[in-house]
């Protein structure tokens, strides 16, 4: 199943596998974070890298490219104040251009 026709106004598409590790990640946690990027040459966004289970906020920051931007997803665990696991996927916008002028 190719998403490419739900993104024709922009004209990029989405890679399958972008589609499957994702809900790799979303349900059965098979990865803590995918990083994607944009394949200027397929039009589409693809997977650039995926982190373990174990790997920690630490290890998908350090992932990230320090001059181009990325998508990622990062599935974060924490337990509430009654004590119960839960776990929320952010999707994350990484420019790093935006960052180094907030910076100046």
């Amino acid at each position: 199943m190719s998403l490419r026709g739900a993104n024709a106004s922009s004209g990029m598409g989405v890679a399958e596998h972008s589609k499957s590790t994702y809900l790799e990640l979303q349900r059965k946690k098979v990865f803590r974070y995918v990083i994607f990027k944009i394949d200027e040459k397929k039009k589409e966004v693809v997977v650039e890298k995926t982190g373990g289970p174990a790997e920690s906020y630490d290890d998908f920051t350090a992932s990230l490219p320090e001059n181009d931007c990325r998508y990622a997803v990062y599935d974060f665990d924490f337990v509430t104040s009654e004590n119960c696991q839960k776990s929320k996927i952010f999707f994350i916008a990484w420019d790093v251009f935006i960052f180094l002028h907030l910076a100046l």
